[in-house]
């Protein structure tokens, strides 16, 4: 595993187990134990704590502003407070792709159920929180998370989980996807050189996207193609208090997702990376498919967010007022069912599966200003 040599924390109880890196705060995994499949990817790459990158020690990571993150990338990455590249002038303040939370080592406390994990980014003027909550016999996870502006100015910030699925769950042609999303648009500038699998710009309504080459994509089913490359955006149904997605590995028969507050993350970014990365450290090898819900629809820098304000009548960014904490919350499940009840899922379903007695516990309480 990428990150088998790592610090590692777990949260379970008999029903699942993951797996928290301090080094980074990465999910790297959340294992149900009935048939040991873990969606979450783990690179194909060793990885290392990213406070111990050096880019002269670790050329292995490639020479890009995204090095110190892919050293130690691993599933769940949170990304704050960017979503994606730095500006130079942020670049050359030591800022690196998606922020600075994935680069810095986090404080982990563990009780009963309950794993805490705090960082402060000095950088950004921020610190932040997450909390993770797990009940006996429950296949789901409670997630708070709370960013403090500990600066005496209102903050622009872009604040993304970005889930990352890999293989064995993640099976080309096989692995099928759900989402509560309706307006889309693919990433306005080649994405994948030479690889692209979608038309660059093309606005669709989801789920099937205008291919490259001609025709439709079914973007409820992971690509069939040899080698390819997107990014698309995904408006979440803005008549819907509760916004998920879903995935369903049919040979496992395992069903991962996550359910959240619409008013809290509108949008989810699709990325998909099927062996068109040639660069270090990718070299080709890498399966994977990001389901990245957050508060912006594309990966670009702070200025362009902010310019850009608004796609399909949506907010592009969130601001973090002087002095002030933002809460967040949402939850993470996994759980064995066939084909037939996968199929059926939606968010109503998805609430009253949580919500039953056996289910996830209360969000855990929000962190103190």
């Amino acid at each position: 595993m990428g990150y088998a040599n790592r610090r590692q924390v777990h949260l379970e109880n008999d029903i699942l187990r993951l797996t928290l890196l301090p080094g980074g705060g990465h999910i790297a995994a959340v294992t149900l134990k009935e048939n040991g499949v873990n969606p979450l990817w783990d690179p194909p790459w060793e990885t290392i704590d990213p406070s111990s990158y050096d880019p002269r020690a670790h050329p292995q990571y490639g020479a890009g502003a995204d090095a110190q993150l892919l050293a130690g990338i691993a599933g769940h990455n949170l990304c704050f407070d960017l979503f994606g590249v730095p500006s130079a002038a942020e670049a050359a303040a030591g800022l690196g792709v998606h922020g600075e939370a994935p680069a810095r080592d986090w404080r982990i406390e563990s009780a009963d159920g309950l794993l805490t994990a705090k960082t402060e980014l000095p950088l950004t003027g921020m610190r932040f929180e997450r909390r993770l909550q797990l009940a006996p016999g429950s296949g789901c996870v409670a997630i708070a998370e709370t960013a403090v502006n500990l600066t005496a100015g209102d903050r622009p910030v872009g604040w993304t989980q970005h889930v990352t699925l890999g293989p064995p769950f993640l099976e080309k042609g096989k692995t099928r996807f759900a989402a509560s999303a309706t307006k889309s648009g693919v990433f306005e500038q080649e994405f994948a050189p030479g690889h692209d699998r979608f038309a660059a710009g093309a606005e669709f309504d989801w789920p099937f996207a205008p291919l490259a080459a001609g025709g439709w994509g079914d973007m409820r089913l992971a690509t069939a193609a040899d080698v390819s490359g997107a990014y698309t955006a995904h408006l979440l149904n803005p008549a819907l208090e509760d916004a998920f997605f879903t995935a369903y590995h049919p040979a496992s028969e395992t069903l991962f997702g996550y359910l959240w507050k619409r008013s809290d993350f509108p949008w989810l970014g699709i990325w998909e990376e099927n062996h068109s990365r040639g660069q270090a450290p990718w070299n080709g090898g890498a399966l994977t498919r990001g389901m990245e819900f957050g508060v912006s629809p594309m990966p670009e820098t702070r200025r362009q967010a902010v310019e850009r304000g608004r796609l399909f009548g949506e907010r592009t960014f969130r601001w973090i007022p002087a002095r002030e904490a933002v809460t967040v919350k949402y939850l993470l499940f996994i759980a064995r069912v066939g084909a037939e009840e996968a199929a059926a899922t939606d968010g109503s379903t998805l609430r009253r599966r949580i919500e039953r007695p056996a289910a996830a516990a209360d969000y855990p309480q929000a962190a103190a200003a």
